[in-house]
């Protein structure tokens, strides 16, 4: 079940039209235009709320993103480098986003710091292609993946902060 929280958030993103992937040519040049509209109305709603939490660019070709991703505990801004690939069978199948420098430190994870969505994220984008995109990855997949692996990665002990030591991936 989504919470309201989650519901608004989703409501204020604008949903794609066009079904189309990387080897699509001109169908995917309009689907990329509407990966950065919807991407830019999420990030404008985040700085809006005040909850400004990753930067991403592309390529040229829209098919290899990075950027970097933060979480904020208890004051402290925990920054993370960010990437992933468009799979060939986009938008049928969801991005993997991965988050490279937490490899191996959580189970919730699979090789090359490609964070686990499998349970709770992959069947609802199912569900919503092709009307879900980048923004809704980020939105419904690593936003929560975040809140819910960065805080229990702390309080193990496997990251920390910057300022307290280099142990760990944080910033």
């Amino acid at each position: 079940m989504v919470d309201e929280a989650t519901k608004r958030t989703l409501a204020q993103i604008p949903l794609l039209k066009t079904k189309a992937g990387p080897r699509d040519g001109e169908l995917w040049v309009q689907r990329l235009k509407e990966e950065y509209q919807s991407l830019i109305q999420y990030v404008q709603n985040n700085k809006e709320a005040d909850n400004d939490w990753f930067r991403l660019e592309s390529n040229k070709e829209g098919t290899r993103w990075f950027g970097k991703c933060w979480y904020i505990h208890e004051l402290l801004k925990y920054e993370f480098e960010l990437e992933f690939d468009v799979p060939v069978m986009y938008p049928t199948t969801a991005p993997e986003l991965a988050i490279p420098e937490l490899d191996g430190k959580t189970a919730k994870m699979y090789r090359g710091g490609k964070i686990c969505l499998t349970d709770h994220f992959k069947p609802l984008w199912a569900r919503n292609v092709p009307k879900f995109g980048i923004a809704h990855a980020m939105a419904l997949g690593l936003g929560p993946w975040l809140a819910v692996e960065v805080p229990d990665l702390i309080q193990k002990g496997i990251i920390s902060h910057k300022d307290n030591t280099t142990k760990g991936a944080a910033s």
